[in-house]
């Protein structure tokens, strides 16, 4: 069995840490060490534990490792082109979804088949951020562009919202009357 080339050291890393594999491996480890390492490892038994890949047995794994990372989808210049859209897009929302000072954009119906073009790839940034800004438009209102985003990276996302939300120190302001000092509390 081969690993497919599409996936990186990292990748690799992630996936023996999240569904704990009993693979001893240095940060120093190159890729094909790693991959050697992997492949020795599923010539044992092994259990996988519950995962966001919807990996669950040994022969899924192997599937899994085998086939075609399902990050890496866009080549570069795919990824390039779909970043340039994102930017007009994203330059349409910050100048008042105004069509006029588009350089790109005619026409509100060529905006829409960029997003519906673009909104597959919701693990990039961009294409998030064109889409929440495009929201705002009254013109696409009813047609809310809603990304598509991998479960990695949704649950990556996630986490950070949770971190953000743990670490917030709510403030409470307590307005007197005018001869009484302003209080200010952190709880």
């Amino acid at each position: 069995m081969n690993i497919h080339k599409s996936h990186s050291k990292n990748d690799l890393i992630d996936l023996i840490n999240l569904i704990q594999l009993k693979v001893v491996f240095s940060h120093q480890d190159n890729k094909k060490d790693i991959q050697e390492k992997i492949l020795k490892v599923l010539k044992t038994n092994i259990q996988i534990k519950h995962n966001y890949y919807n990996i669950q047995n040994k022969e899924g794994l192997k599937i899994f490792l085998a086939n075609k990372n399902p990050k890496k989808t866009l080549t570069i210049k795919e990824k390039n082109d779909v970043m340039t859209i994102a930017k007009h897009i994203i330059s349409y929302s910050k100048n008042n979804f105004d069509l006029d000072s588009s350089a790109k954009y005619s026409y509100h119906q060529e905006i829409q088949d960029d997003m519906d073009y673009i909104k597959q790839f919701g693990d990039i940034p961009s294409v998030r951020r064109c889409c929440r800004l495009l929201q705002g438009d009254p013109q696409f209102a009813c047609r809310p562009f809603k990304p598509l985003i991998s479960p990695q990276v949704q649950k990556t996302l996630d986490d950070k919202k949770i971190i953000k939300k743990k670490y917030h120190i709510p403030l409470k302001v307590r307005y007197s009357t005018p001869e009484d000092p302003v209080v200010v509390y952190f709880d």
